[in-house]
């Protein structure tokens, strides 16, 4: 098959979506498949064999780490020459509607696929009152594609009960040879720490911004005699957060990646995460399978990976007690962390790349069928 994908976002930006994103290009590249992203240019023009085109764009006003880029006629041409089995529009929103336009005009078929959740992320930041009106634009987009695909349950069903149609869950996965609990090491637990490595260390990994509510661990580090935090990663709310825990043991480190961050998971004693807007979370599953212990709120697309006292704790994000009853619970019952350690370890060996590339490609096969048939008719 050969796969033009139009997303908002790509490398070398990094976060759950792109870390999806990347790993089903390889895969789909490893299996015989071509592909062609268009996306924000970010220098790249080639990824494991697959080509990348990318297009100028300027940093969003309430998120700078994003770009906006905007749709432009040499597009066609380039989409003209690699001639499509089908478009995959991921999070379609400006550059995204261009694919859509695209493939109307040329009538291929198209895929979209969601996985930030807008409507609920614009009360973080001051834009409640359009929650409505993002609905009925996301709704007028996605039903014009043949498949709709989300990463959990809760998102499912939130798209159907808003008027999105054709919705199917596109599988978890996680990179199992990378995050492995025999990461964990001294040297990253006393860098996490700033030389305290035998403080209790709790760890924050993914976007520093206003929707993953990160402040709200900071209740849960001051119940913690001598608990420290890291927060990795970096963001527009970085600054906003300095200041707010600037009277904790709090180390901001920035980015990780690679075995770096893999160690980082494997050497914490508990992974917090209280964002009440995710689609599904992958940073969890990243955490799990390195051992690390889930703390995090019952909301979203959580609930599909963490299952409460198996694998990982949930909590009711409308309870200021409850992370910090779980924190202490997990802190004090050494034998159950390293139960919930094995547990969590053994639900990410589940879920590999492969396996959910494998179903991405079912998908696509499934709306190219249903394409010659209604050809043939």
């Amino acid at each position: 098959m050969r796969i033009a994908l139009f997303t908002e976002t790509f490398l070398p930006k990094v976060d759950g979506i792109v870390t999806r994103l990347s790993h089903s290009v390889d895969h789909l590249q490893r299996l015989g498949d071509q592909v062609l992203v268009f996306s924000p240019d970010g220098g790249l023009r080639e990824y494991k064999g697959a080509k990348i085109y990318g297009v100028p764009g300027f940093p969003l006003p309430l998120y700078p780490e994003l770009k906006l880029a905007l749709p432009r006629p040499s597009m066609r041409q380039a989409l003209e020459e690699f001639k499509p089995d089908l478009i995959h529009l991921v999070n379609p929103a400006v550059l995204g509607l261009g694919g859509l336009y695209y493939a109307k005009s040329l009538d291929v078929p198209l895929v979209a696929s969601y996985h930030t959740h807008l409507p609920k992320y614009l009360e973080h930041y001051g834009l409640g009152m359009l929650e409505g009106v993002m609905w009925e634009l996301l709704k007028a987009v996605h039903n014009q594609a043949q498949v709709n695909l989300c990463t959990s349950t809760a998102m499912r069903q939130a798209l159907t009960e808003h008027g999105i149609e054709r919705v199917k869950v596109w599988q978890r996965g996680v990179d199992t040879e990378l995050f492995q609990p025999e990461l964990a090491s001294l040297e990253m637990r006393s860098r996490l720490t700033q030389g305290n490595p035998d403080s209790p260390l709790l760890l924050y990994v993914g976007r520093l911004s206003a929707e993953k509510e990160i402040d709200r661990i900071k209740p849960v580090l001051e119940a913690i005699p001598n608990a420290r935090l890291a927060l990795v990663g970096d963001g527009p709310y970085r600054a906003e957060l300095e200041k707010h825990f600037a009277d904790t043991p709090t180390h901001f480190v920035g980015y990780l990646t690679g075995k770096d961050l893999g160690a980082a998971f494997a050497s914490a004693d508990a992974f917090i995460f209280p964002s009440r807007t995710e689609t599904l979370g992958l940073v969890l599953l990243e955490a799990m399978a390195a051992g690390c212990p889930v703390i995090a709120a019952n909301a979203g697309g959580i609930p599909d990976i963490v299952t409460d006292g198996v694998n990982g704790y949930l909590f009711d994000p409308m309870d200021e007690q409850g992370a910090i009853v779980a924190t202490r619970r997990l802190l004090a019952n050494p034998q159950e962390r390293e139960t919930l350690r094995t547990h969590a370890r053994q639900e990410a060996e589940r879920w590999g790349w492969a396996a959910a590339t494998r179903q991405l490609q079912d998908f696509y096969r499934s709306v190219l069928a249903a394409q010659s048939f209604a050809s043939a008719a």
